[in-house]
């Protein structure tokens, strides 16, 4: 399943080979249409606590404390559920996961890779 789960940022030309895309963020990114985006899925519940995205604010320092509190939050309610339907839909067939964030390295898409996988990049 590794090198079938894929990241890309929501602002990046879609490609056949993503397979199916899901917007992995809470909020729409700025400036791009439904059309431009092209996500089969928006999974809201599997994008960090308002509260936790705000802590973070994309603070390269904070990345191992916000992994550990995001994984957290991956294990309950909502956010559970979410996870399991991506790991149901990483199953299926190329998977890639949009994300809004200018950080390639510092975002919740990288976690979601690495659960889906099993490996951090």
């Amino acid at each position: 399943m590794a090198e079938r789960v894929f990241l890309k940022r929501a602002y990046e030309a879609p490609a056949k080979s993503d397979g199916t895309r899901v917007l992995v963020d809470r909020l729409w990114p700025r400036g791009i249409s439904k059309e431009a985006l092209k996500a089969d899925h928006w999974l809201k519940e599997v994008a960090p606590s308002t509260e936790l995205r705000k802590w973070f604010d994309h603070d390269p320092e904070k990345w191992a404390e916000m992994k550990k509190r995001y994984k957290a939050e991956l294990g309950k309610g909502a956010q559970k559920e979410a996870l399991g339907a991506l790991k149901a839909l990483a199953k299926e067939g190329p998977l890639t996961l949009v994300y809004g964030a200018k950080d390639e390295r510092y975002n919740q898409a990288v976690v979601l890779k690495e659960l889906l996988t099993g490996k951090a990049d």
